[in-house]
């Protein structure tokens, strides 16, 4: 009997207008009131509905003027007791405070240590200074009078700060040190969990770094590297928007990475900023600028979903929503233990990595940060892994061996070994409980073993033996690519449960490269590789092989079974002479596809 969504198919929802590919890109800046005073260098922060601006310059004269914005227009109040610019600041329209900066008008200039507190009235100078007087700095806006962080900056001439100081309502104190010592980088966050990004170091950089309360990490920069930018929110829901030189770009952070969105109608730089990510303002800047711009999403707000298709009525054509269009590396969270033949399993938000180099280290990824947990028993090299975060198996190595251990989680346990000693990384493909061991060597072979969960049998062999090799897929449906024998090879064979069979080659022939070991036989990546080392990046869409974007830093050895899919991958560590952490993550954007009958 025929089924129902066969005979009258499926219902498509039908649209007016597109829903938005995420709720940040629905933001659009809007004007709003004007400042009395024009101004640029000026100390912001409060909420987009009520909002500070305290001094600031106005060529040719430093500024003392406070102003107050109450979502509508701006009113004058009480004067800081410091006149000064390039000062920062946080809090709310009622607590508040300043600090550092330059004084003088125009000349002579001095940095100031000056702190300053509001009381939604008027401005008390406080005894405690800063312990390093400095300007251009950068400041967790959503500080308040007790709790403040003040990070980076310059003491002139020209000597470029990494010191960061906290406030505890009577006293500052120097902590840990951010990454990039710079000026004029934009912040947000709390004295607790606060960002930095941007700056010049001394050139403009879009080096982004995260503050966890104790200690600064390098994350990902903003897509256009420029100083003198303005910011509003959290640590991990920001907005950075204007710099230099009078730029409009306005980037949004997600807590992991940085979105072009929409442009401020006015370019500025050295420009105020308070609010949040979804609401936001910007006033003042470059050429002593009075205007005011408001940032808010769209309301109602309507963001596509994963999968989600529909018929826009408008342009008369189906659309859907997902992964799609160019992917990128971008650097990732560094491992503890600097290793290279190691092996993977997991995805890339929840990946584990084990052995490598010789040694017993097992690590766990959770997206954010790598953590070691319980060692392998048998330390190798050139080791294969299958499986997920809590149920992995790690295979072989150099020697050869025939050592097998499974992964439960929280441990190790030896369980049955391999008919045929292997090291050198063969080619793995599915998970913990039915697995594929392809080739291999020494010597070189064609050997292909299946694991069903307790044992090792010997199945079909692939056509071509090599080692060093990428593999990825389940144990009905596996692709075997690249690999040495003895020379790089570009071979690529797919494996339908009964047979390998040769299809389209690697378009760049290399082995000891990674792989996307979570990818099927009809989509993967594969990347690095020797030799010479190389950053290169193939995706396999079930028929060919593309090359794609490349890696940042060229490397092989990396972790066999790498972990991932070919639409969000990880390259761990690896390189070539000698080992290192480094990290790089792959994805590709989501995004509204027009599908036609092509």
């Amino acid at each position: 009997m025929a089924e129902y969504s066969v005979i009258k198919g499926f219902t498509v929802e039908t649209l007016a207008s597109d829903p938005y590919a995420t709720a940040a890109a629905s933001g659009t800046w809007a004007s709003g009131g004007a400042l009395n005073t024009g101004r640029d260098g000026l100390s912001s922060f409060g909420i987009q509905t009520a909002a500070i601006a305290a001094a600031g310059y106005q060529t040719p004269t430093v500024k003392d003027e406070t102003e107050e914005y109450n979502g509508t227009a701006w009113t004058e109040k009480g004067n800081v007791n410091t006149a000064r610019r390039l000062s920062s600041g946080s809090g709310t329209t009622t607590a508040g405070i300043i600090y550092g900066g330059i004084t003088g008008s125009p000349a002579p200039v001095a940095s100031s240590g000056a702190t300053e507190t509001w009381n939604g009235t008027s401005w008390t100078t406080s005894p405690a200074s800063l312990n390093t007087a400095r300007r251009n700095a950068g400041s967790a806006q959503q500080g308040t009078t007790t709790a403040s962080l003040y990070f980076a900056g310059d003491t002139p001439p020209g000597g470029l700060q990494d010191l960061t100081e906290s406030w505890n309502g009577s006293a500052w104190t120097e902590v840990n040190d951010v990454n990039t010592a710079r000026e004029y980088p934009g912040g947000s966050g709390t004295q607790t969990a606060a960002l930095c990004f941007g700056g010049a170091a001394p050139s403009a950089t879009g080096a982004t770094e995260s503050w966890d309360g104790t200690s600064w990490t390098e994350t990902n920069d903003l897509n256009t590297a420029r100083s003198q930018v303005g910011g509003a929110g959290s640590s991990t829901a920001a907005l950075s928007f204007g710099g230099a030189p009078n730029s409009a770009l306005t980037e949004s952070w997600n807590g992991t990475s940085w979105t072009e969105v929409a442009d401020l109608a006015t370019g500025r730089e050295n420009l105020g900023g308070a609010g949040t990510n979804t609401l936001a303002l910007a006033y003042g800047g470059a050429a002593t600028s009075t205007a005011t711009e408001e940032w808010s999403y769209a309301s109602p707000l309507s963001v596509a979903q994963e999968g989600q298709v529909w018929y826009n009525s408008a342009s008369q054509v189906l659309k859907g929503f997902g992964a799609q269009g160019t992917g990128a590396w971008a650097s990732g969270t560094v491992v503890n233990t600097a290793v290279k033949g190691s092996a993977g399993a997991g995805t890339q938000t929840a990946a584990i990595k084990m052995s490598g180099s010789g040694t017993s280290n097992t690590e766990k990824y959770d997206g954010s940060t790598w953590t070691e947990v319980a060692n392998i028993n048998v330390s190798r090299n050139a080791i294969l892994g299958f499986g997920t975060q809590t149920a992995a198996l790690a295979a072989a190595g150099e020697g050869p061996t025939t050592a097998v251990e499974s992964w439960n989680g929280t441990s190790w346990a030896e369980v049955n070994n391999l008919n045929t000693a292997r090291g050198d990384n063969g080619g793995a493909a599915g998970i913990q409980t039915a697995a594929l061991f392809s080739s291999g060597t020494p010597p070189i072979t064609t050997n292909v073993e299946e694991y069903d969960g307790t044992s090792w049998t010997e199945t079909i062999n692939c056509n071509t033996g090599r080692y060093n090799v990428g593999g990825c897929g389940v144990t009905t449906a596996a692709l075997l690519f690249g690999g040495r024998n003895p020379s790089g090879t570009d071979i690529t064979e797919s494996f339908n449960g009964s047979a390998w069979t040769e299809v389209a080659d690697l378009n760049t022939a290399r082995y000891a490269a990674g792989e996307a070991g979570a990818g099927s036989n009809t989509a993967t990546l594969y990347f690095g590789g020797s030799t010479p080392l190389r950053t290169l990046t193939e995706a396999w869409n079930g028929t060919s092989w593309s090359e794609v974007a490349d890696l940042s830093t060229a490397t092989d050895s990396q972790a066999q079974g790498t972990v991932g899919t070919s639409v969000s991958a990880i390259s761990i560590s690896g390189g070539t002479p000698s080992p290192t952490t480094a990290v790089e993550e792959w994805s590709i954007p989501d995004a509204i596809k027009t599908f036609t009958a092509s």
